[in-house]
């Protein structure tokens, strides 16, 4: 081969185990990851890339599970300046008493702003490199994330009620078509529509949210189902419960994301099959507030796309999606009672192309395939804890954790480099959160 018929590219990522998530349940050895610009190029044996390719930087990952970045589905990143503000209370006391109090007295520009970058730091610190984010002034988490050039969907927050950031439907809907206008078609963005819950929103500004996400294709988020307690009082005020309901409305659409989905009969099993509703499982957080538990093993027989998120990291209290996926599967074999449901492939699956199905964005996210953005991590197997390896795959879901990501790049561009944040100045941030703790505290 002649000199010419060398391809220049930017990064070379020498990955001792590749798991390119497609075809799902693949393992590979020895794997070249070519990076150029803001996709990857190709993945192909590294004996092969020794002849194709010439690169600025070529890193040896010779200990590493080489993957797909980590999408976080559900989440209220601002919240993290919250996190173990008000444990063991069941949801609606921890809601009512303390998390919306405590709301009311701080939320700000600047508090979401700094509660938004602490989140950030986690999640990439731990292999995410997509969030989802459903909390008030989603202006400025969008553009927190923009800065760190991390990629987010941001759903605007809905409900019947005001708050901080509205004074009710009208404000919120209006405020969020001009957030949809604002980062629609943006390259790290994805603007979308958050009506809280069945309990907090009413018919009507149900109505208004799937029309504009019908008309400009920004994707939906609800909690639903979340507990018991909820289809009970919706059973008593409407005589539906709230997936009927839903359905009635025209919510469950594939463009729509549900939240939780702890409390599943038949017919509400058979309601979101049909529908395409994509479904979000946040099983730390459900079992933290003692909420139920998501039939993922059933939902996953019925061909509903499952995708995973942490919740806030005041009901969890942590963002580390690899904790969460490890759960998620812990908990699916103990609810089904069947020690294979929910294998770890699936599993990992849930944290990748699952998610970006669900926005729509499979084509570009979810699987190491050239031509796709370069949104990769890499995981460290060297430590005691993660050895001897006999299947990655397995001790990514069963013996990891997040603090393990060693290296992440997003659009190309590297996040973590040997375990170090490039893009978030944490000295920084660690005296405003701390600055934070000491206001909340007096």
């Amino acid at each position: 081969m002649t000199a010419d018929t060398i391809t220049a590219a930017d990064t070379r990522i020498n990955a001792r185990w590749l798991i390119p998530m497609a075809p799902v349940g693949q393992v590979l050895e020895h794997q070249a990851v070519i990076l150029r610009g803001t996709r990857i190029l190709d993945v192909l044996p590294q004996d092969k890339a020794d002849h194709q390719y010439r690169t600025r930087e070529t890193l040896d990952l010779d200990q590493h599970v080489v993957m797909p970045g980590l999408i976080n589905l559900h989440g209220h990143t601002a919240m993290s300046l919250f996190r173990g503000l008000a444990d063991d209370l069941p949801l609606m006391t921890w809601l009512n008493d303390h998390i919306w109090p405590a709301e009311g007295r701080f939320v700000s520009e600047n508090f979401v702003a700094d509660g938004s970058r602490l989140a950030m730091a986690e999640m990439l610190r731990t292999g995410t490199t997509t969030f989802s984010d459903m909390y008030f002034f989603p202006e400025v988490t969008a553009q927190a994330a923009h800065d760190v050039g991390m990629r987010a969907q941001i759903c605007f927050p809905l409900l019947d009620t005001p708050t901080v950031w509205g004074s009710g439907p009208e404000e919120y809907l209006s405020k969020g078509a001009a957030l949809i206008e604002q980062w629609q078609g943006d390259d790290y963005i994805v603007p979308a529509i958050g009506p809280h819950a069945p309990y907090t929103v009413s018919d009507g500004p149900l109505a208004a949210a799937l029309e504009l996400s019908q008309e400009t294709g920004a994707p939906l988020q609800i909690h639903l189902h979340e507990t018991a307690f909820e289809v009970r009082e919706a059973l008593k005020a409407t005589g539906k419960r709230p997936v009927a309901r839903m359905a009635d409305l025209g919510i469950l659409n594939s463009n729509s994301q549900c939240v939780h989905m702890t409390q599943v009969d038949d017919a509400d099993l058979e309601q979101v099959a049909r529908s395409g509703t994509h479904v979000v499982h946040c099983p730390e957080s459900n079992l933290k507030l003692a909420s139920g538990f998501c039939p993922a093993h059933r939902l996953l027989e019925h061909g509903v796309n499952l995708t995973i998120g942490t919740d806030g990291a005041a009901s969890n209290n942590d963002l580390d999606l690899f904790g969460e996926i490890k759960t998620a599967a812990m908990v699916a074999k103990a609810v089904a009672q069947d020690a294979s449901a929910l294998p770890a492939h699936q599993t990992l699956a849930m944290a990748t192309i699952n998610g970006a199905r669900a926005l729509g964005l499979e084509h570009e996210l979810g699987s190491l395939v050239p031509g796709k953005l370069a949104d990769v991590i890499a995981v460290d197997l060297s430590d005691p804890f993660l050895q001897p390896v006999y299947d990655p795959a397995s001790h990514l879901v069963y013996s990891n954790h997040g603090r393990a990501v060693s290296h992440s790049w997003i659009n190309g561009v590297p996040q973590l480099q040997d375990g170090r944040l490039t893009r978030i100045d944490m000295p920084d941030l660690t005296l405003r959160v701390s600055q934070w703790r000491k206001q909340i505290l007096s």
